[in-house]
């Protein structure tokens, strides 16, 4: 009798555990969980961009695990290193898949980001990029989100804010011909700065093939009498324009975009070239509002430096995620497809305060509604202008 009572108590214990879903609060403490992945350069030349997305996630995975999880179910986050490299990526994505990932946080960078959007549109995959801003990133599938602004919107918003803060400086153009990031950005910031009556003296490109020598591209924009050079690129080749234009005794101010926030960090730049350089970003880490003071303290006790923009957008994008389940009402236990129907029809429907915006909201297409801010850098640290 009592084997009798003590099987019927065991199968009553293994029939609610296989009822009990990952929706539940039971599960934190073990079983399911929501697998967010995440994939960018963590080595090669655009680490600093991918460790930045990846530490900044993990700060905001560490809290919401800490607050109970979303909706009482912990988060598994894995990262995967990409090199900046779009085969890379996809293999990164291919690991992930296997792993289990539910949701994909990336990538970071543009060119990855196209290949890998490819592949999460096929699988029906819910994706949020903090940092990847070319148009060409989102799908027609409208699975893919953006945290950061769109190429098309810095270039709009530099030349509305040079319009508004800076009339009658005569503007000379570098830019990356060979990149999406930095041809967006420019083919937008030219057609807003005509529409303001921006005047541009010059415009000169280089390529991935020829980007260590721009004294040909500054000599130009010297000779036509440019005040202020826009420079819409990475800050590895921003940093060899300022020395260069301090070697040939040319100082316009100079003006740059997201993807010069790290060149502080540079391994042998010397800062004082950057001093007076403004950038455009929605994040300014010494912002005094509480949100942005206690990621800063994390942030600098886990890793031992000041975040940038891309850490930032990384933590807002967790937090997004999480909003966005909390909306749809999805579990863990649902399909992948599953999960990435009813997370691209609550981002339609979220609202979003975070580090780098108030009131973040997305258009069913996949794009960002967040204010830009600009930042100056002074005595070796960004400060806002606002």
């Amino acid at each position: 009798m009592k084997k009798k009572v003590l099987s019927f108590v065991l199968a009553l214990t293994m029939v609610a555990g296989a009822l009990t879903g990952c929706g539940s609060s039971a599960k934190s403490s073990g079983g399911d969980t929501w697998k967010i992945g995440g994939i960018g350069p963590v080595t090669g030349a655009a680490a600093i961009y991918g460790n930045a997305v990846k530490n900044g996630a993990q700060i905001a995975v560490d809290e919401i695990n800490a607050a109970g999880g979303i909706n009482g179910v912990q988060i598994e986050y894995d990262f995967q290193d990409d090199e900046h490299d779009a085969e890379k990526s996809v293999n990164a994505y291919n690991t992930l898949k296997d792993w289990g990932m539910k949701v994909l946080l990336g990538t970071v960078t543009t060119a990855p980001c196209i290949a890998v959007s490819a592949e999460t549109a096929n699988d029906g995959m819910f994706e949020i990029t903090p940092s990847a801003s070319s148009t060409d990133v989102l799908t027609d599938a409208g699975n893919v989100f953006q945290v950061c602004f769109t190429d098309p919107n810095q270039g709009v918003a530099s030349a509305e804010y040079i319009a508004a803060n800076m009339a009658g400086k005569k503007v000379g153009i570098i830019y990356d011909s060979s990149d999406v990031y930095s041809t967006g950005i420019y083919t937008n910031f030219k057609a807003t700065a005509a529409e303001k009556g921006i005047e541009i003296v010059s415009e000169e490109a280089f390529t991935a093939d020829s980007n260590t020598d721009f004294s040909v591209q500054l000599q130009a924009a010297k000779d036509a009498g440019a005040d202020l050079m826009f420079l819409p690129f990475y800050y590895q080749q921003a940093a060899i324009v300022l020395k260069q234009a301090k070697d040939m005794d040319f100082s316009p101010l100079f003006w740059g975009v997201d993807g010069m926030d790290g060149i502080l960090t540079l391994e042998n730049f010397d800062t004082s070239l950057a001093e007076g350089v403004i950038l455009l970003t929605p994040f300014a880490a010494d912002a005094q509002d509480e949100m942005t003071v206690n990621f800063v303290k994390k942030y600098n006790e886990a890793y031992g430096e000041t975040p940038n923009q891309f850490a930032a957008d990384a933590y807002d994008a967790v937090y997004v995620i999480k909003a966005a389940i909390e909306k749809s009402g999805a579990t863990c236990d649902m399909s992948v497809e599953e999960i990435g129907t009813a997370l691209k029809a609550a981002m339609t429907e979220i609202s979003v305060d975070g580090l780098t915006g108030d009131g973040m909201s997305w258009a069913a297409t996949g794009e960002v509604s967040k204010g830009p801010k600009a930042v100056v850098i002074k005595d070796g640290v960004y400060v806002s202008m606002d």
